[in-house]
């Protein structure tokens, strides 16, 4: 069961066009990764789903309802969270999930905000000030308020963005958790780690839908090929490669060098003058999904 399935979706700001002809379907019960650069359109994307914003063109639905006609609907059937930390700084844990619980209209509202609090982990918190909080925590509130009128779908705009790598696995650790409850989720991220705990991704540049599938058919379908060097000067080496005909990326992982091509033959003739090299180790190597995104940024920055 599709519960999010739009066509054609378009958004524009006077004349500057910000989404442009998405299409996206998410099955119940699937983590969706939404990927691109800052200013690709995920944001506005997010917004038209969840009924804060009207799309210009396209049709479809979010967990059954009209985008375009029925947003009032979404905005109460859904979770969404913002990038920024969007709760009273001056209340505490408990009292910003009464809040919540106030604007959902839900009875009895202390044994809803009592559910959250223990589903979450914040019961031992739940007198501290929001504005305490370290960054993972209060993304920890943030998702209790998302989930605490137990939404069928979440919309995730870069939750994690700004929080150190513990919290990081424990959020996802929960987002893995409430699928399998069946709760779906679109999550916007840069975090390629997190892309990769994705059922699925979606890359947008441009406001424009320019790869989508599992994480492995993405790399397969880009087509990059990829050599790792290892040993002697790799800084020299990466200048000696830059620019170089049928390279196009070398950059550097720890003590390795990744050096990519999207054409065998031309790849492997032109670093075949600096493998005789005895200092420095060659060998064919996988294709990161940051190696490929990297391209795909390049690829729109090319007129």
């Amino acid at each position: 069961m599709s519960v999010i399935a739009v066509e054609g979706l378009t958004k524009r700001f006077g004349t500057r066009t910000v989404v442009d002809n998405v299409s996206l379907s998410v099955e119940e019960g699937e983590i969706v990764g939404f990927l691109g650069p800052n200013g690709s359109g995920k944001t506005t994307t997010i917004r038209m789903l969840c009924g804060l914003l009207t799309p210009d063109a396209g049709t479809g639905t979010c967990l059954g309802h009209d985008v375009r006609s029925e947003a009032w609907k979404i905005k109460q059937a859904v979770g969404y969270m913002t990038q920024r930390f969007s709760f009273y700084e001056d209340l505490t844990i408990a009292e910003n999930l009464d809040f919540v619980a106030r604007l959902y209209a839900l009875r009895p509202r202390q044994a809803h905000v009592a559910r959250t609090l223990d589903a979450l982990g914040l019961t031992h918190r739940r007198d501290q000030l929001a504005g305490a909080l370290s960054g993972g925590w209060k993304q920890r509130l943030a998702l209790a308020a998302c989930v605490m009128h137990q939404p069928r779908l979440l919309l995730l705009d870069e939750p994690t963005a700004g929080v150190d790598p513990k919290a990081r696995r424990e959020f996802w650790d929960q987002i893995h958790t409430l699928a399998g409850d069946g709760v779906t989720v679109l999550v916007s991220t840069h975090y390629m780690d997190e892309a990769e705990r994705c059922h699925r991704i979606v890359y947008i540049s441009s406001g424009k839908v320019i790869a989508r599938g599992t994480v492995e058919e993405v790399v397969a379908n880009s087509g990059l090929v990829t050599y790792v060097a290892r040993g002697g000067d790799l800084h020299a080496l990466q200048t000696r490669l830059e620019g170089v005909d049928g390279i196009e990326q070398v950059a550097p992982f720890g003590a390795t060098l990744h050096v990519v091509g999207s054409d065998l033959g031309r790849l492997e003739a032109a670093i075949a003058p600096y493998r005789t090299d005895p200092a420095t180790a060659w060998s064919r190597g996988e294709t990161s999904l940051e190696d490929v995104f990297i391209q795909l940024m390049a690829g729109k920055d090319r007129p």
